[in-house]
């Protein structure tokens, strides 16, 4: 340490003191219930210290990042806490999460989604049938303009729209497909071209 961190150090200890000594002197009728509530506080200062010191742990386990290496044509994304893998793709130049589903044939987007996207949603034609865990909905084929994982970039790609109620889009195996390794390693889906 240097003189003036030394010089700091002291003087807030030397103004720490002089506050304890008047907060005690003013409440030492009652010193028993002061120090219950100095101990609350104490405890929630240190609360709010360790929640700010692991916050990027906190962060990494709620919002699991993925990492895209488009030199290397290599996306990873981490296991979310509920046991899947998430993706967020850009769909004509929007912003989508998806959650990659092997269960699923095609890119399947929600209809909010389609709408984000840019999609004419009075345009479509819900003809097609898939069957879901909640049982068949009515889907519509549609051409994505692009899909975009980072630099990673696709153009003119088969999807449909589902017409039921579905929360997040599902990327599945039509575009799984275009990659030549797809692993599962160290709690991370690993996906290569």
């Amino acid at each position: 340490m240097n003189e003036i961190q030394t010089g700091n150090l002291l003087y807030l200890v030397v103004l720490g003191a002089a506050i304890t000594f008047w907060f005690v002197m003013q409440n030492r009728n009652n010193l028993g219930r002061t120090m219950q509530h100095a101990v609350v506080w104490g405890l929630l200062f240190l609360g709010m210290i360790a929640g700010v010191g692991l916050w990027s742990d906190i962060r990494d386990t709620v919002m699991p990042q993925q990492t895209v290496l488009a030199a290397e044509g290599r996306i990873e994304l981490p296991r979310a806490p509920d046991g899947h893998y998430y993706v967020t793709a850009d769909v004509n130049g929007h912003p989508t999460r998806f959650v990659v589903d092997t269960g699923a044939t095609g890119i399947v987007l929600s209809r909010e989604a389609a709408q984000d996207a840019g999609i004419d949603m009075d345009e479509l034609i819900f003809s097609g049938r898939a069957y879901s865990a909640n049982g068949p909905v009515a889907t519509a084929p549609v051409r994505l303009d692009s899909l975009a994982i980072g630099a990673i970039e696709d153009e003119g790609l088969r999807a449909y729209v589902n017409d039921g109620q579905m929360d997040i889009s599902l990327l599945g195996m039509s575009y799984l497909h275009r990659y030549s390794r797809i692993e599962i390693t160290d709690g991370a889906l690993v996906l290569t071209r």
